[in-house]
This record gives structure tokens, C-alpha cells and sequence, in this order.
């Protein structure tokens, strides 16, 4: 029972750190560029990871082939995410953002149809990949012209969810499986991600950024809290329940990101956003696997404490 609620706790903890994210950097981007705060928020999350790897006595992956596979799952986990939900929140809210990366489960169940050539999958999840597809419409409304949603900016924000689907069947499928345990793995992938965000500055430039006080607390907090403990609390969801059951965490990230937009900002959403949302939510839930949960892969014994508790999807 015990390690039943240790994994709902889990899955809270990162829905509260990544739900708050899209208010984070709404916030940071008074103050700095979507390539900063990206580059910015992979740095600090690195260097915490690694400073707890070095606490634990432990060291980064050695093997070349391992760092490959970790340079990828950072480039559509986190480099091409975070930077196009900078981007689009330059013109949608934080909290349009977090209902449009409600999808993320339902692209993980088709990439992982399209990976897989699964027709069991396939089968299983076309009822709740076509009521997905539904809701993302009734989200962006592109009948109704005005609205910010329905603009490159929302395009944006709809291909970082994407790509996040695209990292977690790579990772399930690459990585869960090594020997590395899941501090390691993490620490790897934000390391590939900070070298990835900062080789893009001599492309997308380095604007003078605005020192103020709260866009500079919300890239700290971003990158301690909301990149390195989440990617962290990440990969033991992954490992404990498989790439799909892990993306469900992202069902509370909406209602998250509405609630704190709403209380933080002043934002508002209309309401056939909010009603695509909960089609997209349910679709979600909906969605079936006939995968098998990979076990963890963090021995007893390198200063990483097993995980015990499974997370009903």
C-alpha cells in the first residue's frame, strides 16, 4: 500500500512541476529569449543532476553508443519541446499551452503504433486516437479566426507535444532497458540537451537578456526544479510503467497550467478550448497498451534507492 502511494506522489510532484512550467516561462520570457531560457533551464538542470550523481558517488555513462542513443531522446525530449513552447508562448497563453500538451499521450500511442507496426495497438487505441483528434480541433477552433490559439504560435506548442511522444517510444525502446539506472540516464540526457540548445545560439543569436527579478526566478526555478528533480521523477515513472503509461502524468498538466494561469496571470480560456480539452483528456484515458512495463534497471547498491510502486494509468 505503501508504495502504491509513493507512486501517486511521484506522478503529482511531476505533474505540479511540469504544469507550473508553462507559467514559468511565460514569466521568463520578460526577461529572456526561448533559446535562453531553454539553454539556461538545461544548464542548471544538468548541473544539479550531476552534482547529486557526484554526492552519490556515481559517474556518467561511459559507453559512446549510450551517449548516442541520450543525445537523441534530449533533442526530442527536450531541446525541440522546450524551445518551441518558448516560441509559442510569445503569442498563446501559458495555460492554452498546457491544454494543447494535454495530446502528448496520444501522439506516444501513435508513434508507438508507427515504431512498432503494432496492429494489436493500432486497434486497440483508434476509438481514442480519433476522439484525441477531436479535441485538438475543438482546441485550436480554426474557425474561429481571432482567437491565439489558432496560430503558428498554438502549431508550435501542438509539435513540441508531438516531439515529447517521439521521446518517450525512443527511450522506452533505447534506453530503460541499459544497466545505467535512472540518475545516470537522466544526467546524460540534460547534458546532451544543454550542448544541443547552446550549438543553436550562433543560429537563433543571443539577444541581450532583462536581469528583473521574476524572470529570473521563474529560469531558476525551471531549470533546478521543473528540469533537473523532474527528468529525474521522469525516468522512474518511465522505468517502473513503460514509455505510454508514463505519459499519462501529463493528463493533470492542464488542469495545472489553467489553474495557475487563471490565478497567476489573469488568463482565460473560452470554453470550446476547455471542452476540447476534456475530449482530449478522455481520449487519453482511454487509450490501452499491450506493452509490458520494463523493470528499472538501477541495481541496489549504487547509491540509488529502488522504486517499489506501480502507477495506475
Amino acid at each position: 500500500m505503501a508504495s502504491r502511494y509513493s507512486g501517486a506522489l511521484r506522478v503529482a510532484a511531476l505533474a505540479a512541476l511540469w504544469g507550473s512550467g508553462f507559467l514559468w516561462i511565460k514569466i521568463g520570457l520578460g526577461g529572456f529569449s526561448p533559446i535562453q531560457i531553454t539553454g539556461l533551464r538545461m544548464a542548471l538542470g544538468a548541473a544539479a543532476l550531476v552534482a547529486i550523481l557526484r554526492l552519490q558517488g556515481l559517474g556518467l555513462p561511459s559507453d559512446r553508443n549510450t551517449w548516442g542513443h541520450l543525445l537523441i531522446a534530449a533533442l526530442f525530449g527536450n531541446t525541440i519541446p522546450y524551445l518551441l513552447f518558448g516560441i509559442g508562448e510569445q503569442t498563446v497563453s501559458s495555460a492554452a499551452a498546457g491544454v494543447i500538451n494535454a495530446s502528448t499521450p496520444l501522439w506516444t500511442v501513435l508513434f508507438t503504433v508507427l515504431a512498432y507496426r503494432s496492429g494489436r495497438s493500432a486497434r486497440l487505441n483508434a476509438w481514442s486516437l480519433v476522439l484525441g483528434s477531436v479535441g485538438v480541433v475543438l482546441i485550436f477552433s480554426p474557425w474561429n479566426l481571432g482567437a491565439d490559439i489558432a496560430s503558428w504560435g498554438g502549431l508550435a506548442c501542438l509539435a513540441a507535444a508531438a516531439s515529447y511522444g517521439v521521446s518517450y517510444v525512443y527511450i522506452g525502446h533505447f534506453l530503460v532497458k541499459r544497466d545505467l539506472g535512472v540518475l545516470r540516464m537522466a544526467a546524460g540526457q540534460l547534458i546532451c540537451a544543454t550542448a544541443l540548445s547552446f550549438a543553436l545560439i550562433p543560429i537563433l543569436g543571443w539577444p541581450v537578456p532583462r536581469w528583473e527579478v521574476g524572470p529570473v526566478v521563474a529560469v531558476l526555478i525551471l531549470g533546478v526544479l521543473g528540469t533537473g528533480l523532474a527528468y529525474l521523477l521522469n525516468y522512474r515513472i518511465i522505468t517502473d510503467d513503460g514509455p505510454t503509461a508514463a505519459s499519462v502524468v501529463v493528463y493533470l498538466l492542464p488542469v495545472v497550467s489553467v489553474l495557475l494561469g487563471a490565478l497567476v496571470l489573469g488568463e482565460r480560456l473560452e470554453l470550446q478550448v476547455l471542452i476540447g480539452m476534456a475530449v482530449v483528456l478522455l481520449a487519453a484515458a482511454l487509450r490501452k497498451s499491450d506493452e509490458k512495463p520494463p523493470v528499472a534497471s538501477s541495481p541496489r547498491g549504487q547509491g540509488e534507492a529502488e522504486t517499489g510502486g506501480q502507477i495506475s494509468p
